[in-house]
């Protein structure tokens, strides 16, 4: 059972108590990624979150390193395009101690000059690798054909012109402005009960930020092409189609559609361009939901011979898939496989902190298994083909990475 408290200042917490277990994960949760972003502080989000790190008025970045070292824990962070997380796994017995350091890091991470200097270079280097990635750098691609000057075009990263403009004031001022207590959630799972509330509510239930408002202007689906020429090995592909919001109750059978189209190795995808025709060794799809749309992906890397070759399978398959619908058989698979899924998924307690935040961070609800069994169980030929329908509708964005012809 999910238990739930808001603090006096609009803070939010959510905990998932876990007897049978010696660990606790505790996760700071906040309404903050590069959606919230403009072109001038692009990669703000992600470079706060390596910064949280870096040292405090009381911890150097090694302190923090080692205070976690010293008790058996793990701390990490991520950065997405609408929310941030910092989260700490320990021993029950260490709990306090993690949140501590959690919450010394949140309010009192210095932004040091030099430290800040240091940083960036990571980053770079960061945003580098990851530009030696072409399989992972032609979804940026696809996202900025698909939303344009929008800012769920931007990169995650930021680029290194934004990068090196950071200083200490831009950081506090853009926490300021994001980082408000009713933006954060602080999710708990583990060995806990209810008085943890109060350790919690001690650190983060009285503090107070910025009353301007966070204004959230709805993307318009741009079915729009880019091509980036790169010294690859492969041609890379990704086409998008216009998705589900997080909230949207047809996102079950999206699932189930998602599954057979290119989820798993029994996919259509998968067995078409894969196993029948030998043109991809990677060859998947899968969706992306946000506060207000959702975009599926489907992704195929090639030798840039075959991608004209690749493209129009992949379109021929879903033109199929479209024409006859899907068969009784991948329906009850399908259906069954993402029980199985959620029910291996909730096996530790990272995934269920993790669970339980961002449905309080996104949606303010919770379902409980029972409940999500009975959704997916709920999807039928009719709500899939209902899906098919909306998602295609508004044509395909495609991105494409290859070395020159």
């Amino acid at each position: 059972m999910i238990k739930k408290y808001t603090c006096s200042n609009g803070l939010r917490m959510v905990l998932e108590e876990i007897p049978n277990v010696r660990s606790v994960t505790i996760g700071v949760w906040v309404l903050s990624g590069s959606r919230n972003e403009n072109e001038q502080n692009n990669g703000i989000s992600h470079f706060i979150e390596h910064m949280f790190f870096k040292g405090t008025k009381t911890r150097s970045a090694r302190d923090i390193a080692e205070s976690f070292d010293s008790i058996g824990g793990q701390v990490n962070a991520f950065t997405s395009k609408e929310y941030t997380c910092y989260y700490a796994k320990v021993l029950d017995t260490h709990a306090n101690t993690a949140l501590n350091i959690l919450a010394d890091m949140f309010f009192n991470s210095t932004f040091d000059e030099e430290e800040m200097d240091r940083e960036k270079k990571v980053v770079l280097e960061e945003i580098n690798m990851y530009e030696d990635t072409p399989d992972d750098i032609v979804h940026d691609v696809l996202s900025k054909a698909t939303y344009g000057s929008h800012p769920l075009g931007y990169p995650i990263l930021g680029t290194a012109e934004t990068l090196k403009s950071f200083t200490p004031k831009d950081l506090r001022d853009y926490m300021d402005k994001q980082y408000k207590p009713e933006n954060v959630v602080i999710s708990i799972a583990g060995n806990v009960d209810e008085s943890f509330f109060k350790d919690v509510e001690t650190y983060f239930g009285s503090y107070t930020s910025s009353e301007e408002e966070n204004t959230y202007v709805t993307p318009i689906f741009l079915p729009e092409h880019i091509h980036r020429y790169k010294d690859t090995e492969q041609a890379h592909l990704c086409l998008g189609y216009d998705g589900l919001a997080v909230d949207n109750e047809a996102v079950y059978s999206l699932i189930v559609f998602n599954n057979v189209l290119g989820g798993s190795m029994s996919s259509r995808l998968f067995q078409e361009v894969r196993e029948q025709r030998g043109l991809a060794y990677s060859v998947f799809s899968f969706h992306s939901s946000h506060l207000d749309n959702g975009l599926l992906t489907i992704y195929g890397g090639t030798g840039k011979d075959q991608l004209p070759v690749l493209q129009e399978t992949i379109e021929r398959t879903i033109q199929d898939f479209t024409n006859s619908g899907l068969t009784e058989k991948e329906l009850v698979n399908s259906k069954e496989q993402l029980k199985g899924n959620i029910m291996l998924s909730l096996e530790s307690t990272n995934s269920r902190m993790s669970r339980n935040g961002k449905n309080e961070l996104l949606l303010k609800r919770h379902r409980s298994l029972d409940e999500m069994v009975t959704q997916i169980d709920a999807v039928t030929h009719e709500s899939v083909n209902s899906v098919m329908e909306n998602i295609f509708k508004n044509g395909q964005s495609s991105a494409i990475i290859s070395p020159e012809s």
